[in-house]
């Protein structure tokens, strides 16, 4: 069992920056893939980023790759997506998730869930 809390969320003006955490509970994170997901308001939730248990593998969307990063510290049980040259269409309730493979691309891929962190660009 894994329990994901999201902070970091926030207001931020258009081009702005905004680093979100996710910290997880339990022993056996490191074994564990990890995502980022959104979703914006009508629409459905969408892949955002992922990162291999070990770190050494990383998955963007085409949306948001050379400006968002995702990375990890085990020892800190945490995930972390910083978010560079924002824009308004990045507004969304972000999440972060847990999977038991390799790595996930999709939201039925992954088996827990964080409760959500409201990132809101303006322009």
């Amino acid at each position: 069992q894994v329990q994901l809390v999201e902070s970091g969320g926030g207001l931020v003006q258009a081009g702005g920056s905004l680093r979100l955490s996710c910290a997880a509970s339990g022993r056996t994170f490191s074994s564990y893939a990890m995502g980022w997901f959104r979703q914006a308001p009508g629409k459905e939730r969408e892949f955002v980023a992922a990162i291999t248990w070990s770190g050494g593998r990383t998955y963007y969307a085409d949306s948001v790759k050379g400006r968002f990063t995702i990375s990890r510290d085990n020892a800190k049980n945490t995930v972390y997506l910083q978010m560079n040259s924002l824009k308004p269409e990045d507004t969304a309730v972000y999440y972060c998730a847990a999977t038991r493979l390799r790595v996930g691309l999709s939201v039925s891929e992954y088996d827990y869930w964080g409760q959500g962190t409201q990132v809101t660009v303006s322009s």
